[in-house]
């Protein structure tokens, strides 16, 4: 078993007890216990080693996980009130992916620590879905005019980009998929929600607001996109073993207590009320200063501690978990759940595992339609390619743009070689069959074709590019039209989407040819047992099939179930 933990939200209602049942049944050397503020993470440990003594490391750990590590203790509105670090957010956001990751506080806290087993118990959906972005859209169209955009309302602007669950949510899974690799994590469970305690569209319940709830129901957009991503995270080869545990009801409690309290406005206090007229006024004053009122008292009622969830009186609590409504589930029933699921014991609550059951996978019948419909493609290309129309290769428009590079560069082979084998057998050097696929643009239909569809030929010389109107690879963003080309970015646009005819290429692909023959032939003397995504399926020169073999082999891009 694992030695070594980290729980995100370890100091919340379901992390703590987590940490406990972790502790209880698996033995540990260490638990790094992760919150967002410094205060609770450090308590959370004191507690612990209270509890447990300290035979066990308790590691405090804190911060924001979704933003930069500079940035980790500072509040959200701390962040937006500054133009500069909006600006950074914004460009750490919606730019550069490297930048991004070498940054973030998540990633860090992984590299620092490298835990083999990283229980996820933030309450990421409700974290992103009330940045609001409602709100923002409110404020947003506040400023745009019929003269376009008010550069007073920047602000709102840029807030509101930054309030967008979607493209957060697909960085920090693209985070943990990396990071945890990297890192060598083996485990990453998450702990997460429906976004509505169980209940359907008409949940009568909100944090404060009207219903139906807009906010709420982008937390549950928000909490099943994230399933989502990590069902793909489950399925990208070299990920660490992924489940999440998904808990539809409300989840308490902690304590029951009098504690000071404030209402949905921050309100502490009580006040004696005021008699007005709804004859005599023709307004309705939706606030007004404090100071016109007697204060009597404060709030301090008997309430029952949910902890992220909020503090709710007796009436609400009676109310929320009563037959019917939300109900009730307790934090230790969840902590079971997920140190069960980290044993690997089968309890039937991996919302991962329960999409794998149920999701349709590829068929037999689709595998032979498959081959009638690839016939007759051949069959209307070779009648297409008589009349003096184009090859049947690439579009561009399936991305990305390495698979139509890598079709037209295939095609070119075929055209030259016809066989595989013919390949093998050419004792010509790499510059002299560049020169032959040079030769062979035009009979190919590959000169014509390519470069009408975006995708420049970079011919053997490394220096001359025969071009179409535009071109695919680098992408223009914005307004812009041209770019600077240095012979940096010359090999990397011909590796990501130009057909490339210098030699090192053809070399490149001769090495690939060599291996593919390899894997038929391994195929056709260990047979079934061969049959992996490194065989070979075709003992032909068929396109498809081999860009499939390099997604499969050079790429990592093949599928895992």
């Amino acid at each position: 078993m694992y030695d070594d933990y980290m729980i995100l939200g370890g100091a919340g209602l379901v992390g703590t007890q987590v940490v406990r049942n972790i502790v209880r049944e698996l033995r540990p050397t260490r638990i790094i216990i992760g919150s967002l503020l410094e205060e609770e993470a450090k308590q959370a440990c004191a507690a612990h080693e209270r509890e447990f003594g300290k035979s066990i490391s308790f590691v405090p750990v804190w911060g924001n996980l979704f933003v930069p590590s500079d940035m980790a203790v500072a509040s959200r509105g701390e962040l937006l009130s500054d133009p500069a670090r909006r600006r950074r957010l914004l460009d750490l956001l919606y730019g550069d992916f490297e930048a991004a990751y070498g940054s973030n506080h998540l990633v860090t806290l992984l590299r620092d620590y490298r835990p083999e087993v990283v229980v996820d118990a933030v309450n990421t959906a409700t974290g992103l879905s009330y940045q609001d972005v409602f709100d923002g859209v409110a404020k947003v169209r506040d400023w745009i005019g019929e003269d376009g955009f008010d550069k007073a309302g920047t602000q709102d602007l840029e807030t509101f980009l930054l309030s967008q669950s979607v493209p957060q949510i697909i960085q920090h899974v693209r985070f943990v998929q990396r990071a945890t690799r990297e890192y060598e994590t083996r485990v990453y469970l998450k702990v997460g929600t429906t976004g509505t305690g169980g209940m359907g569209l008409n949940i009568p319940y909100t944090h404060s607001e009207d219903r139906p709830s807009k906010k709420l129901l982008a937390k549950n957009e928000a909490a099943f996109g994230h399933t989502g991503l990590m069902f793909l995270l489950a399925r990208t080869p070299n990920a660490p073993i992924v489940k999440e545990v998904k808990p539809a009801a409300m989840i308490g409690y902690r304590a029951v207590r009098v504690k000071a309290v404030t209402d949905k406005h921050g309100n502490k206090n009580l006040f004696a009320p005021r008699s007005m007229s709804l004859h005599d006024e023709s307004q309705l004053h939706l606030a007004e200063p404090e100071q016109q009122y007697d204060r009597v008292g404060s709030l301090e009622v008997p309430v029952v501690d949910t902890g992220e969830n909020g503090v709710f009186t007796r009436g609400e609590f009676a109310a929320i978990t009563a037959l019917g409504q939300m109900e009730y589930i307790t934090p230790e029933e969840i902590a079971r759940t997920v140190v069960l699921e980290i044993r690997g014991a089968n309890t039937g609550q991996d919302i991962i595992s329960a999409l794998d059951a149920s999701v349709l996978n590829p068929t037999y019948k689709a595998g032979l339609v498959r081959g009638v419909a690839l016939r007759d493609l051949d069959a209307e290309e070779e009648r297409t390619l008589k009349e003096g129309g184009v090859p049947s290769i690439a579009l561009g428009k399936l991305g990305p743009p390495e698979l139509s590079k890598l079709l037209f560069e295939a095609a070119l082979f075929r055209s030259v070689y016809g066989t595989v084998q013919a390949v093998l057998q050419d004792g010509a050097s790499d510059t002299e069959v560049a020169e032959r696929l040079l030769g062979a643009l035009d009979a190919s239909g590959v000169g014509r074709f390519a470069p009408s569809i975006g995708i420049p030929i970079l011919q053997p010389d490394g220096l001359t590019l025969l071009r179409g109107p535009r071109i695919n690879v680098p992408e223009l963003l914005g307004h812009q039209k041209s770019v600077d080309v240095t012979d940096a970015d010359r090999d990397a646009w011909a590796n990501r989407g130009w057909i490339d005819l210098r030699p090192e290429n053809v070399k490149r692909w001769r090495l690939r040819i060599r291996e593919m023959v390899q894997a038929r032939s391994d195929l056709r003397e260990a047979g079934s047992a061969a049959a992996t995504i490194h065989s070979f399926m075709s003992d032909r020169f068929e396109l498809g099939e081999m860009v499939a073999w390099i997604f499969n082999n050079e790429m990592e891009g093949y599928r895992l179930k």
